[in-house]
């Protein structure tokens, strides 16, 4: 019997195959059939297919965009960097 605790390696996809399978399941097909075709977890497909929303302007609000989260990651280096001088200057 397998072990449902076996983890995977971390694996990292094109955006041009995430789009793909998001189109999958726009298009109808369930996450769950569309992950198990393209050797994903489910739970993977879905975060894509509700980041592809946000970016749409479609869906949950709260989830941030791809353009929201590359700005969020450059201000939060910034904040880190400012705080180093503001160490180096005490």
């Amino acid at each position: 019997m397998k072990s449902k605790s076996k983890r995977r390696a971390r694996r990292s996809y094109t955006a041009e195959f995430k789009a793909d399978a998001v189109k999958l399941v726009r298009g109808g097909r369930s996450v769950t059939l569309v992950a198990r075709d393209l050797d994903l977890t489910p739970s993977a497909l879905r975060e894509w297919v509700k980041r592809a929303e946000a970016d749409a302007g479609v869906g949950d609000p709260s989830v941030l965009t791809t353009d929201e989260r590359v700005e969020m990651a450059r201000l939060r280096r910034e904040v880190k960097k400012l705080r180093m001088e503001r160490e180096i200057l005490k």
